[in-house]
């Protein structure tokens, strides 16, 4: 499979249209940025190993019943997916208090939450993905009900499957993003699940092993990211 038109530039990815109509190749770059894009930086090695953490992700959660957008691994950077028709939603879930529910609610780094927590937030770097529910996404139709439920449902059945897979290789996943998308009438889970878009500590140390790292200039991404692949017996390649 060969790309033929990048159709859409993110701050990590690329999406390029091939010869089949509904299929597309993600590519993962070596790009990496935080704060809405005002801090950016190139790190050598990390589009291939977020590619194949995101493999071995989705293949797992397709075992264990979620349906994805992924198709096959094309090489070290790129994995070839269906093209979806997507929601202009992320679905986020927190186990731990970290990140931005810290700055808005003024709770400490690493609180225990005693049930996951669900958000919804809007896909948009210009207004900073604000905090929506799900009469935002009624009202101005990014979503049906039926579909914001099947969402929900989907992303609380990726917590429980994950959080299984993580601890038992020796770390926490404090938090995560998710994206879906439709597929001939099926929501899909989509996008990526690495440490780019998660939150993931040492179960012990609580050493964060994500891109915290970046965000807060603790260093060694690449290495952490490997550390964590490593942890869950995968074989990453150059």
């Amino acid at each position: 499979m060969k790309k033929i038109k990048e159709i859409t530039k993110g701050k990590a990815k690329s999406m390029y249209t091939t010869e089949v109509d509904d299929q597309l190749i993600m590519h993962f770059s070596d790009d990496t940025s935080a704060f809405d894009g005002k801090k950016k930086e190139a790190l050598l090695g990390k589009g291939a190993v977020n590619n194949q953490f995101n493999a071995f992700i989705m293949s797992h959660l397709k075992e264990n019943g979620i349906d994805t957008h992924l198709i096959e691994v094309i090489n070290s950077t790129d994995s070839l997916v269906y093209k979806l028709d997507m929601f202009p939603i992320e679905c986020v879930i927190r186990n731990r208090a970290s990140g931005s529910i810290c700055r808005r609610l003024g709770t400490e780094d690493g609180l225990v939450l005693e049930n996951p927590l669900f958000e919804f937030f809007l896909k948009d770097d210009d207004l900073g993905d604000p905090l929506i529910n799900d009469e935002h996404i009624i009202s101005f139709n990014w979503a049906n009900m039926k579909q914001i439920l099947e969402m929900k449902k989907q992303t609380y059945k990726v917590n429980e499957i994950l959080s299984k897979l993580f601890i038992d290789s020796g770390l926490i996943l404090v938090d995560f993003k998710v994206e879906f998308g439709v597929f001939n009438g099926k929501i899909l889970l989509a996008d990526e699940f690495t440490p780019d878009g998660c939150r993931l500590w040492d179960s012990k140390t609580l050493k964060k092993m994500d891109k915290d790292r970046f965000r807060q200039g603790l260093g060694d991404v690449v290495e952490s990211y490997h550390q964590v692949a490593d942890r869950l017996g995968m074989n990453i390649k150059t």
